[in-house]
């Protein structure tokens, strides 16, 4: 299995303008971020379980745990274990009867999984090393050269979906 890193949900950010959401997963003790773009509902089953909120029948992901559950597997942990052509793949890792197996499935099914079933979530080293981002001080950003016109064309997407972003309505999970 490939060098793995803990992270944690940081948050899911929401567009204004679009139907788009990004989970931000955050490297535990450190300060490097993973964002990955997901769709509404998964990021609503993620915010919900994350924000405790009561639904009055099983959601999708719900459902999946139940079933995990009476099949008599556990989940062990998941990890979004690759990253190609800018999509990100994901694996829930199960144990049964003594057998381990892994599933594949999307970032965001393995997170809202493992959020209702309380599981560590994992990001493959090679993936937060292509993919990840640090927070940069203003004493850094003074320090940082000019992006070549590639690099700034590649970032254009990024920069113009995080300018649509409301953090206005967002509120911090307390612990």
């Amino acid at each position: 299995m490939p060098d793995l890193v803990r992270v944690s949900i940081d948050s899911v950010k929401v567009s204004l303008v679009s139907h788009h959401r990004v989970v931000v997963l955050k490297e535990v003790d450190t300060d490097r971020y993973l964002p990955i773009w997901i769709g509404p509902f998964e990021a609503d089953a993620i915010t919900t379980k994350l924000q405790g909120l009561e639904v009055p029948r099983p959601l999708t992901h719900d459902l999946l745990g139940s079933i995990i559950h009476k099949v008599g597997a556990t989940v062990s942990h998941v990890v979004v274990n690759d990253l190609r052509d800018d999509t990100f793949y994901a694996r829930i890792y199960l144990e049964m009867d003594g057998k381990k197996l892994d599933i594949d499935c999307r970032p965001s099914d393995a997170m809202a999984l493992a959020v209702r079933v309380n599981v560590p979530l994992y990001v493959a080293e090679s993936v937060m090393a292509r993919a990840s981002i640090h927070p940069v001080s203003d004493d850094e950003e003074e320090e940082k050269k000019p992006l070549s016109a590639e690099e700034e064309d590649r970032l254009s997407a990024f920069r113009d979906f995080v300018e649509e972003l409301d953090l206005d309505d967002l509120e911090e999970k307390e612990d």
